[in-house]
C-alpha cells in the first residue's frame, strides 16, 4: 500500500494520541471529518493500523523487573523455530520475542514482579522448553529510551 502525505499525518497524530476524536484528527491533518474517517477506516482495513493500545506504567502494576533474554537453540530448522515460538507465545510475561541473527536465535523482553518470579519463569518454563542450547539473561537497570511512535520521516 502506498501512503500519501495525509496518511502519514494521520498516523503521526494517532501514534501520539490515539484517543483524539475524528473531528480533532481531521482538523490537524487538514481534512473534513468524513474523508478523514474514510482514510482512517482504510488504514485499519488494510492492516496499516493494527490496533489501539494504552501505555500502562508497569511499576504501578507491580512489574518493575525487566529481563532481556537471549536464547540459543540446539536445532534451528523451521519445525524447531515454530515449536519454540509457540511455547514462548503462551507466556504472558514475554512482552517481545524476536528471531535474530548472530550468536543467539531469539531476543526476549520479559517483565516480572520480582527476581524470584524470574527464577520461577526460568526454571519452570524456559529451561523446560525442548531444544534450548543456552540462555543468557541481562537485567535492565533503567529504561533510558522507549519510543512508542514510529519514525514517519524516512
Amino acid at each position: 500500500m502506498k501512503l500519501d502525505k495525509i496518511d502519514i499525518k494521520i498516523l503521526t497524530h494517532l501514534q501520539s494520541n490515539a484517543r483524539m476524536t475524528n473531528a480533532e484528527l481531521a482538523e490537524r491533518v487538514g481534512l473534513s471529518p468524513t474523508p478523514c474517517l474514510r482514510r482512517l477506516r482504510r488504514l485499519e482495513t488494510e492492516g496499516v493500523i493494527k490496533g489501539y493500545r494504552t501505555d500502562v506504567d508497569r511499576d504501578v502494576l507491580g512489574l518493575p523487573v525487566t529481563v532481556i533474554i537471549l536464547v540459543k537453540l540446539e536445532k534451528e530448522d523451521e519445525v524447531a523455530l515454530r515449536a519454540f515460538e509457540q511455547t514462548i507465545s503462551q507466556r504472558s510475561e514475554v512482552m517481545e520475542c524476536h528471531l535474530v541473527t548472530g550468536k543467539f536465535d531469539y531476543f526476549l523482553r520479559v517483565v516480572l514482579p520480582t527476581l524470584t518470579a524470574y527464577e520461577s519463569f526460568l526454571s519452570e518454563s524456559l529451561l523446560r522448553t525442548e531444544n534450548i542450547a543456552s540462555i543468557e539473561s541481562s537485567f535492565t537497570l533503567r529504561e533510558v529510551l522507549r519510543r512508542p511512535v514510529l519514525p514517519m520521516n524516512h
